[in-house]
């Protein structure tokens, strides 16, 4: 499906697990340039690693705890 998001900015909280992963995953599919934020950085680096693995370069992740 192309909803016409190649190029454009994706924010998306809680995107390392549940509905916010599948919202990272369809955004990264159409070509969107993701930012991933989570409350746990490992799970963040991981889901980003992942992403990685299947060839999806735009995106980064970011822990959002106070620290």
């Amino acid at each position: 499906m192309d909803l016409g998001l190649k190029g454009l900015r994706a924010p998306v909280t809680g995107g390392s697990k549940g509905i916010g992963r599948r919202a990272t995953d369809i955004f990264a599919d159409e070509g969107a340039d993701v930012s991933e934020c989570a409350s746990n950085e490992a799970e963040a680096t991981g889901s980003v690693a992942e992403l990685r693995a299947l060839r999806v370069t735009r995106l980064r992740g970011t822990d959002i705890t106070a620290r």
